[in-house]
């Protein structure tokens, strides 16, 4: 519902612009912790998203959502091979690793070549779209 919720803001929002603040920054930040940490899924829709309603471009908003999720999922897999007894199956980690590192160019360029006011657009349509299918798994 959160999901959903941000995206359509976005769209309702989407001709306005919104002045920075530290303070809607970081009351985002613990929301998509918390979101993460409750339903292990959103974080990228929910802060790109949040970011840009708080003031942040939206090519900005996507490159530090990009950065903070890798470094998010490295966090993350390091604190579970220290606090916990079970190993990581690494068959399929090289395929994940190489499609990541080859698709960070198609992504830089797709995001250099759209003006921030589309990028908006799809923003909100793609955070709409991800609630909405969540929405749907949860009630079918």
């Amino acid at each position: 519902m959160l999901v959903f919720s941000m995206g359509l803001l976005i769209l309702i929002n989407l001709n306005r612009t919104f002045k920075f603040s530290w303070f809607k920054i970081s009351s985002l930040g613990m929301l998509a912790a918390f979101n993460k940490g409750i339903s292990g899924g959103g974080y990228g829709p929910l802060v790109t998203s949040g970011q840009i309603l708080s003031g942040v471009k939206s090519k900005n908003a996507i490159g530090i959502t990009s950065f903070s999720e890798g470094l998010t999922c490295f966090v993350g897999v390091i604190t579970y091979l220290i606090f916990t007894n079970h190993t990581i199956e690494w068959d399929i980690a090289p395929s994940l690793i190489l499609g990541a590192i080859l698709s960070v160019p198609f992504a830089a360029y797709t995001v250099k070549r759209f003006k921030n006011t589309h990028l908006k657009l799809i923003v909100g349509i793609a955070t709409l779209i991800l609630g909405l299918v969540t929405l749907g798994k949860l009630f079918l």
